[in-house]
Formats: C-alpha cells, structure tokens, sequence
C-alpha cells in the first residue's frame, strides 16, 4: 500500500478549491470546513448547529483560524455546502484517508450503497451515497452519490478508480455483481467476492444448483464398483455465535471446481464459487434457514473466504448504522445544490476521526456530545 504523509487534515485541505468569488467572501473556506466538522464531531447535524457551535467555541477557534469577519451563519455554511464541488472534496478526503491507514493484510474493502431519505423535494426519489468501508482500518476510504439505487453499477467503477486496493479483498452485494466490476477490481490488484442473487439469471441457477447438490447428503450409499461421478470436494467451515437470546449458525462452504461453470471465462480472475448457510433460531421460534452464494478470485481458503463475507456486514454495522443512529443523516433535508453529497462526506470524515480516537475506550457515540454547547449571548 502506498505511503501517504501525515499531514494535519487542514493541511490536507487548505488546496480545496473555492467555489466562491474570492473578493466577496467574509469566511476563507478552511474556517468553514472546519467549524462544521469540529460541530459534527461534538454531535450537530445541521447547518444551524454549525454556527451556534462556532459562537461557543470562538475563542478556541481563534487561536488557529483566521476568522477576519468572525463566525459564519447558518446561510453561509449552506451555501459553501451547496456550491463546493464534491470531486474535489472528494479528492482531499481521499488523500487524507489514505495518510491515516496503516498496512493489512488482505484487508476486507466493503462497497455498498445507503439513501438519502430525506434530503430530497417534493416527486423526488431518495438519491444513493455509495461508499467504500475499510474493515480493518475502520475507516470510509471514499464515497459517490448516484441518483438511484439501480445507479450504484455506474458509480462503483467510478469509485474503485479512485481508491488504493491493492492487495485487497473487494467485497459487493448482488447489485454489484457484474462482470465489469469484477475486472475493474482485478486491475486494481485487488481480488473480489461478489454476492449471487436472481439478477444474474442463469449464473445464480448454476452456482445454486452446483453447490446446493454438492452439500446435500447422498440419498443412498454408491453401489460397489458404481461410475456415478464423484461428489465434489469442497473446503468447510462452521461459527457459531449466541447472544441475547439468539442462536446463529453459519456454514461456509467453497470450491474451486469451474469446469460445469458455463459462463467461468466471462468473469475476470474468478477462481472458486462459494456458500454461506445461516441458521438462526430466537428463543421460543422456529429456527430460520437462508443460503447465499458468491463470486470470487480468491483461491480455495474457505477461512479467508468466510472472513470476507463476514466482514462486509461491516458496511451496515458499523458505518450506516451509525450514521442514521449516531449522525442522523437519515433525517437530514439538506438538499441545496452539493450540500446534501458534500454533508455526507463531511459526516464520514467526522466519523473517521471519531474512529481513531483512542483515549479512551468507548464507543463512537460516547464521545461526541449529546448536543451542541448553547449559542453565548452578548
């Protein structure tokens, strides 16, 4: 993985190209970056929160930004939101992502996507932010809003050119199941396992097929001498997990068997075909059965491979659980011109921060504030 220089985040973000007429701006941009962020980290959400949390810190705000025409108002931040272009945002978060994560190996990537519920106007349908999740690392290594969900196949390899994946274990759900994406993330150095759904027609019947045969106990014992082919072999494993009354089984099963795969020589890189089974049962339930198959140019290693599916449930943990939840970006209106994409990215530099924060050993939620401190009056 390359290097990057550990910059400060201002450091990282004083080049932010201005969209504003610089003659007429009161506020350089640094100081309304970070203002907002520094508000989001103590638990603001929006553009009212920014400035009377500026109003209470002012005097500690001062002591490393310029602040020439004082705090921003609430207009103000909207509208460096709504203007500011979120490639380039995009870009400064990316780079100082990068100089905040530390080497893994065969770190777990997780794409997915996440609606805007409610930053959107009247007839409008929610727009998507599809973000890349370091697992290891904690961290959002990048993100791009699409206009609907349908559209997160457009975006990924837009994203996946961006990102630093080498050496990486890419992993998507079935919207991202695409040839095309399998090879972006094969040029990247990186391998993928991809989830299988009814969206790929005949590939999923096969894959399904294959392994549902290949895992079911023989009806009766081969006779002696019998030229029935043989069952394939196939890597295994199982966890178990028990939790508040819950009782999770899964088994993960894996083959590098592709000859009877008709469609093998269209997906870049693949080499195996796998099979997670979960078994759960609540108390006093009858225990519920749910397989899903997968996609991979990983090599036969059913540990590995039940890392990756494991770990893409990260995404939804830890980071979109905790944005609604924690950030409430779910609640948001924001909806201006960038704003609504450039806040998302500012909430997953926030949570980035929040992340790496180890003083002291809490969860994120504990250390930001319940609220923003009251505006002070005159």
């Amino acid at each position: 993985m390359p290097t990057h220089p550990r910059l400060s985040l201002i450091e990282h973000f004083k080049d932010l190209p201005d969209p504003r007429v610089r003659a007429r701006c009161d506020h350089e941009l640094i100081d309304v970056l970070v203002i907002a962020l520094c508000c989001l980290l103590c638990g603001g959400e929006g553009f009212h929160d920014m400035e009377d949390f500026g109003h209470a810190k002012k005097e500690w705000f001062k002591t490393f930004l310029t602040l020439r025409s004082g705090i921003p108002t609430h207009d103000t931040f909207n509208r460096v939101f709504a203007a500011l272009k979120p490639a380039a945002f995009l870009d400064c978060f990316v780079r100082w992502t990068q100089s905040l994560r530390t080497a893994a190996a065969r770190e777990i990537v997780a794409l997915d996507g996440k609606a805007l519920r409610r930053a959107l106007a009247s007839g409008q349908s929610p727009r998507y932010i599809v973000s890349a999740w370091a697992v290891g690392n904690s961290l959002v290594l990048g993100q791009l809003k699409v206009a609907d969900k349908s559209n997160e196949i457009t975006a990924v390899p837009e994203l996946l050119r961006v990102l630093e994946l080498a050496g990486c274990i890419v992993t998507l759900d079935a919207m991202g199941c695409q040839k095309n994406i399998a090879k972006e993330i094969q040029e990247a150095d990186a391998d993928y396992v991809l989830a299988l759904k009814g969206n790929q027609g005949t590939a999923h019947e096969e894959v399904k097929t294959y392994l549902d045969d290949a895992v079911a106990p023989p009806q009766k014992p081969a006779p002696r001498g019998s030229r029935l082919a043989a069952r394939p072999a196939l890597a295994f494993i199982q966890t178990v997990e028990k939790d508040h009354g819950r009782l999770e089984t899964r088994r993960y099963w894996q083959s590098g068997d592709l000859a009877w795969f008709e469609d093998r020589g269209e997906w870049e890189g693949l080499r195996s075909v796998g099979m997670v089974e979960s078994v759960r049962q609540v108390s006093g339930q009858e225990p519920t059965v749910e397989r899903r198959y997968y996609l991979s140019s990983l090599p036969v290693d059913v540990a590995q491979f039940a890392r990756a599916v494991r770990g893409h449930w990260g995404v939804e943990n830890s980071l979109h659980w905790v944005l609604d939840v924690q950030c409430g970006e779910d609640q948001s209106r924001v909806r201006a011109g960038h704003a609504a994409e450039n806040l998302a990215t500012l909430r997953r530099l926030a949570l980035n921060l929040l992340k790496r924060e180890r003083t002291k050993k809490r969860p994120s939620a504990s250390r930001r504030s319940t609220r923003p401190p009251e505006r002070r009056t005159a």
